[in-house]
């Protein structure tokens, strides 16, 4: 289907998804306006998620998984099935599998970019289906809510232009973790601005209901700070250099500091005191809903030393040339 405003555009939609079950019907239901260039690709999953794209009329990719499997690797096999469709697709929306999207968005986003030619990427408001559910729910839901305006990156759920994901080759399908924002650096790197609406673009199921879950999302934030800031932390772009040494700030220097000054003196215990006055200074700085500010100051400090584990992993496999597998937070306790 052509999404049209003053002028007619194809738009095309890569839904990626494993074992998403339910929230893949809801998922593809959300796009079918953009038939037949919906393309999912499925990367091995063991449910009845390709069936029910086949009954959706959905196009399906089914990834080799004998190849190492990536996010970033499998929407490039949907931009290139895209291409593959037609070669007048000219935007092409990014969902996952557990998300959906708001009706009317794919209008809106298609309107913005036609509108505004220097704007490669653009997207809009995130918002978490069930943030009662959990409290860890309820941090992806205030982690949705970014400032409106020129962004440096954005998330998996976004639309970009066809030709731009051309001219730089897409998502790096080596990038395990943080492949958006790698992305959008060699974008912007290229003159593109990116840009963040206020509309309502859609709902995400993030099902993460244990300590244990929320524990492992961090550790791949922090490993994709460790390779972001590997792979593009030199001058000029410093990409994710602050994060790492943050990290590295509260969960290493600081309890090296304090566990042996404590032994050697009981005074130094106290130092201790400096994480509930870092909380404070969050909570305090966000203000805006002030229950939800406490929870996520003391997430976000606390998250510090999954993200550390993250790092650990990415330096590991770096000093032994190894290379490591997704890091999933679905799926169990």
């Amino acid at each position: 289907m052509t999404i049209s405003n003053n002028t007619s555009h194809l738009v095309g939609v890569v839904v990626i998804g494993r074992n998403e079950g339910e929230r893949l019907k809801i998922c593809l239901e959300s796009v079918l306006e953009c038939l037949p260039y919906v393309v999912y690709v499925d990367s091995g999953s063991s449910d009845n998620s390709i069936s029910i794209a086949k009954k959706l009329g959905v196009d399906i990719v089914a990834l080799d998984m004998r190849i190492p499997f990536t996010a970033a690797r499998a929407r490039n096999a949907g931009v290139d099935r895209l291409k593959q469709q037609s070669d007048e697709i000219e935007f092409v929306q990014f969902v996952d599998g557990d998300c959906e999207m708001t009706k009317g968005w794919i209008q809106t986003a298609s309107d913005y970019l036609d509108a505004h030619p220097n704007i490669s990427v653009v997207c809009g408001r995130l918002r978490e289906r069930y943030p009662e559910k959990s409290v860890y729910n309820t941090l992806c839901d205030i982690e949705w809510d970014t400032p409106v305006g020129e962004a440096d990156a954005c998330g998996g759920i976004s639309m970009a232009r066809m030709d731009v994901l051309i001219e730089t080759t897409g998502f790096n399908p080596e990038v395990i973790a943080g492949e958006e924002p790698e992305l959008c650096l060699r974008i912007r790197k290229k003159g593109w601005g990116i840009w963040r609406l206020g509309s309502e673009m859609g709902f995400h199921d993030a099902d993460m209901l244990h300590f244990k879950q929320w524990w492992k999302r961090n550790v791949r934030s922090g490993y994709a700070f460790a390779l972001g800031a590997h792979m593009h932390g030199s001058y000029p772009t410093y990409h994710w250099r602050a994060e790492t040494r943050r990290t590295r700030l509260w969960a290493l220097y600081l309890p090296a500091l304090i566990v042996p000054l404590s032994i050697f003196s009981p005074f130094f215990i106290f130092l201790i005191f400096i994480y509930p006055f870092q909380v404070a200074r969050l909570a305090l700085n966000k203000r805006k809903d002030i229950d939800r500010n406490w929870v996520y100051a003391f997430y976000m400090t606390l998250c510090k030393f999954p993200e550390l584990q993250g790092q650990l992993k990415f330096y590991f496999n770096q000093l032994f040339r190894s290379k490591s597998k997704i890091i999933e937070y679905k799926g169990g306790e």
